[in-house]
């Protein structure tokens, strides 16, 4: 069986610089649970959400959860950082591997606007490679609301999904039905990691490949340590959930065109939606 073992940290956050608390839990994760092999966080965990802590990437940050990665011998997902490049500023979630290496980096293809303004779209999705375990998709926060994101990355083979999440507000048992629906339709692991405090309400979520609650957090700070089987994955895929349904072949073998994906302009009812703007007053 291909295992891997994955912690979140929902982390308790202020909306500002988070780095020693970060470096601090990864310590104790690693102490508490030495058989640990990535540990991922939540969206913009580090700095919080104010634009000017953007940087580089490379950069001081980066650099610095490098060296942990590299220490500790762990697959390091950070939550997202504001990435600075030749004046744009990107929503970036660095993937770092044992040797303290950056493999990829996923930006976020939705940043949420009209709200998460001055913030550039990322335009690709991201998959990565652990060798004799299997492929990893990175999406983050509001990329799930749109499900071709996640569908995307199962395409290209993604059999476990990391999504760090930054949510502090009502619509948040929304997503843990969205992230539920990723993980059944596209039949794979999908871990939902918020942070918790003053950045954001909690409520993580890690979702077997049949849509199973493996584990979900309350509103306090948590360490969330799981052992994922990618075997199952394979063998829901091939023999369908639940021994039932198989969407991922129906979805190959039907031959039909989506009307929306036919042209690169958006047509239909969409036209009349109205700008992308913040609501007013009713």
């Amino acid at each position: 069986m291909k295992k891997f073992a994955i912690a979140g940290i929902q982390l308790n956050a202020k909306n500002g610089d988070n780095l020693d608390s970060m470096t601090s839990q990864i310590k104790k994760t690693m102490d508490r649970y030495p058989w640990v092999q990535m540990i991922l966080f939540g969206e913009l965990c580090t700095f919080g959400t104010k634009l000017g802590a953007a940087q580089p990437m490379p950069g001081v940050a980066e650099n610095h959860f490098c060296s942990l990665a590299k220490q500790h011998k762990i697959w390091l997902l950070p939550g997202s950082l504001y990435e600075m490049e030749d004046g744009n500023i990107y929503n970036t979630a660095p993937v770092i591997n044992p040797d303290g290496e950056v493999v990829t980096r996923h930006r976020k293809i939705y940043p949420f606007e009209p709200y998460e303004t001055g913030v550039h779209n990322g335009h690709q999705h991201t998959v990565f490679d652990i060798p004799e375990v299997g492929r990893f998709g990175v999406s983050i926060c509001y990329d799930m609301w749109f499900p071709e994101t996640v569908r995307a990355l199962s395409y290209l083979g993604a059999e476990v999904i990391l999504h760090p999440t930054l949510t502090n507000t009502i619509d948040r048992d929304l997503e843990l039905s969205i992230a539920r629906s990723s993980a059944i339709t596209n039949q794979c692991y999908f871990i939902d990691i918020n942070s918790c405090g003053e950045l954001a309400n909690g409520k993580s979520l890690v979702i077997g490949p049949e849509g199973d609650v493996i584990h979900q957090s309350g509103t306090e700070q948590e360490q969330i340590p799981v052992i994922l089987d990618l075997d199952r994955v394979s063998y829901t895929r091939e023999h369908g959930t639940l021994g039932l349904g198989q969407p991922l072949k129906s979805f190959r073998d039907l031959k039909i065109e989506y009307p929306q994906y036919q042209s690169k302009k958006i047509q239909g009812s969409f036209e009349n939606l109205g700008k992308l703007i913040k609501p007013g007053q009713i």
